[in-house]
């Protein structure tokens, strides 16, 4: 039986241009692409992956939150 899950999504654009996207519930779980997304459909595969390596058994997070921290640093 399949149904439709929703899984969070990590994306950044990094300092060549690339989209990295990460899916925080699987350790290891990300990958890249030249579009947001191109990397989006990559991470659809790699998240299948990931699921067929632990069998289907998953456990999502009930909540995931996101938070910005403004620290002085040298650059």
């Amino acid at each position: 039986m399949k149904r439709s899950v929703l899984f969070p999504v990590v994306f950044e654009k990094d300092e060549d241009g690339y989209w990295v996207v990460e899916c925080p519930v699987f350790e290891g779980c990300y990958t890249q692409g030249k579009t947001l997304e191109e990397a989006i459909e990559n991470l659809k595969e790699v998240i299948l992956l990931c699921m067929e390596e632990k069998r289907g058994k998953i456990s999502l997070p009930k909540e995931i939150g996101v938070q910005f921290l403004s620290l002085e640093v040298e650059v």
